[in-house]
């Protein structure tokens, strides 16, 4: 006889998370559809916004319903604007590491040392844009990092507090 109900915690990424997901109050984000994981990043996360607070608890609940409960979360320090050490997400403390590393990604633990390494798009980013860089992410064994990405599709990485490069320098260009 066969389980009517078999587990949803995936060992592997599945093989059917292959589009954006943007549910009202679910995060955006994108998974490499390959068993291998050979790649450099394991999907991307174009957050709304640099409130991790306001952020991160959908794309962990993304996150869970296909890979199982997350346990940490790596972030860099200076992208987002406030850190907490940990935060309860659908009844599940999840801890926070921060890093000073500037590496344009967020580090998930999945049980007690699976890890995945996803690309963060920035939020100001237009959503062409946006696009590139999360199939750019995804692409079955690519080694290009996360930074190169950004840099290749027209996205700067922008800490809080920080304007555009083109702000910086006096130009305005659209969507800055």
């Amino acid at each position: 006889m066969s389980d009517p109900d078999p587990p949803r915690v995936s060992r592997l990424l599945p093989d059917a998370v292959h589009q954006a997901v943007s549910r009202p109050g679910t995060a955006v984000v994108r998974l490499e559809t390959t068993h291998d994981r050979k790649g450099a990043l394991d999907g991307a996360w174009w957050p709304r916004s640099r409130d991790i607070a306001g952020e991160l608890p959908g794309l962990v609940s993304a996150l869970s319903e296909y890979l199982g409960p997350i346990t940490r979360v790596g972030l860099d320090t200076d992208a987002w604007d406030e850190l907490p050490t940990r935060l309860t997400i659908d009844g599940r403390v999840v801890r926070i590491d921060s890093f000073p590393v500037g590496d344009d990604t967020v580090l998930i633990t999945r049980g007690s040392n699976d890890l995945f390494s996803l690309l963060v798009v920035p939020p100001h980013t237009a959503a062409d844009a946006a696009r590139a860089a999360m199939a750019a992410a995804v692409r079955a064994g690519s080694q290009t990092s996360a930074e190169q990405i950004l840099i290749d599709t027209g996205t700067e990485r922008v800490g809080p507090g920080h304007a555009p490069a083109a702000l910086r320098h006096g130009r305005h260009e659209p969507g800055c």
